[in-house]
């Protein structure tokens, strides 16, 4: 099974749903750490401050595989858990998404609070610009001079970014390739007789 592409937004961008009175203010920001969610929330409270909930939702990692859903005063998985599944719906990681709703006196049920902040979630995601998610790792090789010629021909094939170069009387370079090739490339060099060295990964 191929996994699943993901995306970044690249700006904060907001929506808004109204039903039945109740407004649903939904803003949506990228995210390096669970820390953008904390300072970004804090800010929608004090600027919201008379709104009666602040529900939130967020997804971190590569492959989207940190969550969390806050259901901020309204009935269990009604607000944070639609949030993150319209989050994760449309393929999106690195991202956190708060919904800020006013109360306008009727009540919505289950079904209409989830229908409600997914709904919100969705419309402040749907006009953002998104970057697709590309897994690297990079890799060292540490080879004479005179193998110059060898190396860069058993590398042409592939899509290589060199990174770093260190020259004394060696030559000592640092490449990245996507995820998806590193391990032909490996396989490669090593079948040459050369031994490259994992150095990081980063996406």
């Amino acid at each position: 099974m191929a996994q699943e592409q993901l995306y970044r937004i690249l700006q904060e961008t907001s929506g808004e749903l109204r039903d039945r009175g109740s407004r649903f203010l939904a803003y949506a920001f990228p995210m390096t750490s669970p820390a953008t969610m904390d300072e970004r929330l804090a800010a929608l409270r004090k600027q919201h401050y008379d709104a009666r909930h602040h529900c939130h939702a967020f997804r971190l990692g590569a492959n989207g595989d940190q969550v969390f859903a806050h259901d901020d005063g309204e009935p269990a998985h009604t607000a944070g858990t639609p949030i993150l599944a319209a989050i994760r719906s449309a393929s999106l990681t690195d991202v956190g998404v708060v919904v800020v709703r006013y109360f306008g006196g009727t009540k919505l049920g289950v079904r209409g609070l989830i229908e409600a902040y997914r709904g919100a979630a969705e419309a402040a995601l749907a006009s953002n610009q998104l970057d697709p998610i590309i897994p690297r790792k990079s890799f060292s090789l540490d080879f004479a001079y005179e193998q110059t010629s060898e190396i860069n021909r058993l590398l042409h094939p592939f899509s290589l970014t060199q990174v770093q170069a260190t020259y004394t009387d060696r030559c000592i370079l640092v490449w990245e390739v996507e995820l998806a090739q590193y391990p032909l490339v490996i396989k490669v060099l090593e079948d040459q007789g050369h031994a490259p060295q994992f150095t990081g990964e980063r996406y």
